[in-house]
């Protein structure tokens, strides 16, 4: 099977199996939403926020050294997933050990008590292993296991949370350990199996991965700040409530992560292994396609967008729809700069990412300490869009100056932002017309399916050939 038909089928396997994790997770928010109060619900949030947050600075997140590693250490990959896990546990002993002997510190930043802190710090332990191995599975198309997987911890987190919420008189405290507890079992078992494939450290790919995932930290911390800042904000400024309501609808707007995310580990690899043989070519015809397909996905999440805000959380959540736009459109630009961050990651050009990171979640504080007490919690979603086009843009020079501008259609793209943001404001505007949206959901579903019908035998032969292969 060619390197495309394997990247497909591994990306449509992890779109259906994400798709089918993010449904548990949707199926049971309202159960979140009704047996938490709007406080506690915030508290989780913010909890979950500052996990976000803290995986990336305490963790390393040595697994992004994977698109390169992958090549320069084929034969012996498994010692350096030993060493990666290695150097990622004593990193997080490091940090928890220094959050407990200034407890009283962190736990005022994190507006958590020391017991919810150990609980993230066991995540923390155990989740890079978990990440670590989907990772490589990815990096060979081995989608099998890691669906499985990915499958398995979904489930378990799902269910164990629900049950501790019912049974648990502390019901954040349930919530809490159900998200904690399968990924910690799961995780161990991971750094068993590595260990005995692995048969020891070697201190030398700490050496070689350092110098890449260092600079990484801040670009991925930033980014992280830029998805978390504004909920640590809203609490601050306006409470836990208010938290709740823009929790819910970032939530719901952020389904089009979902899309990014899972479509990004099939074209991450393929795009590493274009690169590696140079078919620049290869990558400028695809790469259009790619992000139309994207942002065609995009714009049915924003125009059904109320109703599952409506589902997830009632009617007492309804008056955080407006964030819902702004939200999808920045994600929107999120898989855009995460193209060009996928070719400065293979050429291991990471200084650049941490200072567009850097500066876009400057400017996301700043903007956000600005606007959020004179406009509410709604000037979040648009504070972090603006932050996601600088990002963008920034990305774009980047690679620009590395003389691979050529990779992409820069135009094109341009044109692209240009309508996702008029799309953005014409959707903003008819969620109040049940008429005009209505007209906009038939011509989109219309649309959708004379687009199947085009691409019609490709689609057949692409599970033609998946039959085949299994």
């Amino acid at each position: 099977m060619s390197h495309n038909s394997k990247a497909l089928k591994s990306g449509v396997w992890y779109t259906a199996s994400n798709f089918l994790i993010k449904s548990l997770a949707f199926i049971t928010t309202p159960i979140f939403t009704r047996m938490l109060s709007q406080e506690q619900f915030g508290a989780f949030n913010n909890y979950a926020s500052w996990q976000s947050i803290l995986t990336v600075f305490v963790t390393l997140n040595l697994s992004a050294t994977l698109i390169s590693a992958r090549y320069d250490f084929e034969k012996d990959l498994n010692r350096y997933n030993c060493s990666m896990l290695a150097l990622g546990a004593c990193s997080v002993l490091i940090c928890g050990v220094i959050t407990n002997v200034f407890g009283a510190f962190f736990s005022d930043l994190f507006e958590l008590s020391r017991s919810y802190m150990n609980l993230m710090y066991l995540f923390l332990l155990f989740n890079p292993a978990i990440e670590l191995f989907q990772s490589n599975e990815r990096f060979f198309y081995k989608y099998k296991m890691s669906v499985l997987m990915a499958l398995l911890l979904a489930v378990g987190t799902t269910g164990l949370s629900v049950l501790l919420i019912f049974i648990m008189p502390d019901r954040l405290l349930g919530r809490t350990l159900g998200a904690v507890l399968p990924t910690a079992f799961l995780g161990g078992a991971i750094i068993v199996f590595y260990i005995i494939k692995g048969k020891g450290i070697k201190l030398s790919y700490w050496k070689y991965a350092l110098p890449i995932c260092l600079p990484y930290i801040p670009h991925l911390l930033s980014l992280t700040l830029l998805n978390a800042m504004d909920k640590t904000m809203i609490t601050k400024l306006c409470g836990s409530e208010d938290t709740a309501l823009y929790s819910l609808a970032y939530t719901c707007g952020m389904i089009v992560v979902l899309f990014l995310t899972s479509l990004n580990t099939a074209f991450n690899p393929w795009l590493a292994e274009h690169l590696h043989s140079g078919e620049y070519e290869e990558v400028y015809r695809f790469s259009k396609k790619y992000i139309l397909a994207f942002c065609g996905l995009a714009a049915g999440v924003m125009l059904f967008a109320p109703e599952a805000l409506l589902l997830m959380g009632g009617e007492s959540y309804m008056a955080a729809k407006y964030v819902m736009p702004p939200v999808a459109a920045g994600c929107v630009c999120q898989f855009l700069y995460t193209m060009f961050v996928n070719v400065e990651q293979y050429m291991k050009k990471t200084v650049g990412m941490a200072a567009a990171s850097v500066s876009a979640a400057l400017l996301n504080f700043v903007l956000n300490l600005v606007l959020i007490p004179k406009y509410g919690y709604i000037a979040a979603a648009y504070t972090t869009l603006i932050s996601y086009l600088w990002l963008l843009a920034f990305h774009m020079f980047l690679v620009y100056r590395m003389k691979l501008g050529r990779i992409y259609d820069y135009k094109f793209i341009l044109g692209v932002i240009g309508v996702n943001l008029a799309f953005t404001g014409i959707v903003n505007f008819v969620y109040t017309n049940f008429w005009i949206r209505g007209l906009l959901l038939l011509i989109y579903i219309g649309t959708f399916f004379l687009v199947l019908f085009k691409y019609r035998k490709m689609i057949f032969t692409f599970i033609k050939r998946r039959k085949v292969s299994e």
